[in-house]
Formats: C-alpha cells, structure tokens, sequence
C-alpha cells in the first residue's frame, strides 16, 4: 500500500477531527450517517453520531474487486485512498471547491463503494470515455472530484461527458491543499 497517500490521508483526517474539537468541543458530527452503523460512532446525540476515525480492518487493503470487475488496473493511490481508515466524509475546500472526500464507514459501506465505482467504470466503457475513480462529491449532482486512472491526475468531471478539468498534478498534491471545513449540515 502506498504509505505516503495513507499518511496525508491521516493527517488530513487528523486535522478535520481538531477543527471540530476546538470549534464544537466535539468530534465530527453526521446526521446524514445517523442510524447507520459504524465502528467509528463515539456517540450518538438528536439525530446525529458523533464519530472518529478507525483503522481500516480487513486484511487485504486493496480494490481488487473492482479491478477484477472491470478487468482494468487501478492506480496504486487509489486503493491507500480508500482503505487507510474508516470515516465519515469530510467537508473540505480545495482552493475554491466546496466538497465533500468520499470516505469509507464500514465493512458493509467498503462493499457498496466498490460496487458503486465498478458501476460507474462500467457506464464510463460503455460511454468510451478514459475510466476515472470517484473521491469526492461537489454540489452539483452531476460533477465530482476524481482521479484518472490513466494519468493519476485530479479532474473535475462532469458524469457522462467529456467535460474534465485537471485540478492537481496527483492524488498527494490534492489532499497536501485541501483545508477543512465543518459543514453547517452535520
């Protein structure tokens, strides 16, 4: 696994948790996560769980899966991406992006992700556009933060289009400048 994606993985993650501590006296809160259970839930308030990061815990830290479900190799970065920690997602800015980074809750949310990028990989082929893996959500439903699995490279794309924009050189440069933001929504 790529340690360095995994360190500024956690670190970013560290640093989202301290921003809700010295804000909120909290940890991050979700209300959209409420009732859905997690190893991460510390507690649970009015409509709302309260929760800290996780260790990842399967043995093998990898989206085989969906590599093997599309018969494509993925970029190393992805897999550290998406199996360092469980966590809720994270409201964060990326110079002037509002966004959501696409994190993993559980076990059984590690097995629908891979479903979901297998799904979105397959509508990609059958576009003919270059396959590219989600990480995170943006207000609008039908843009998103993904990585290229050709070039490595942080696009903005819009879902079902040609429509991409390349935002930083790598998935390491993009996490080093993303800035953490507590959402009013929780």
């Amino acid at each position: 696994m790529n340690t360095i994606i995994s360190d500024l993985i956690k670190n970013f993650t560290s640093q989202y948790v301290a921003k809700w501590q010295d804000v909120t006296g909290l940890p991050p809160s979700s209300s959209e996560l409420y009732g859905v259970p997690s190893p991460c839930i510390v507690r649970t308030g009015d409509d709302v769980v309260y929760w800290e990061p996780q260790p990842f815990p399967l043995a093998e830290k990898s989206l085989s899966n969906v590599a093997n479900g599309v018969d494509l190799q993925l970029q190393d970065d992805i897999h550290a991406f998406y199996t360092t920690q469980l966590a809720g997602d994270m409201c964060a800015t990326f110079n002037d992006l509002s966004l959501d980074l696409v994190q993993v809750w559980s076990e059984e949310d590690f097995i629908r992700l891979q479903e979901n990028l297998i799904g979105h990989l397959v509508t990609q082929k059958r576009l003919k556009l270059s396959p590219t893996l989600f990480i995170a959500t943006l207000d609008s439903e039908l843009e998103m933060i993904s990585m290229c699995n050709l070039t490595g490279e942080i696009i903005v794309e819009t879902f079902g289009s040609k429509q991409r924009r390349v935002i930083a050189e790598n998935l390491a440069s993009f996490i080093q400048q993303l800035k953490p933001v507590i959402s009013s929504q929780g």
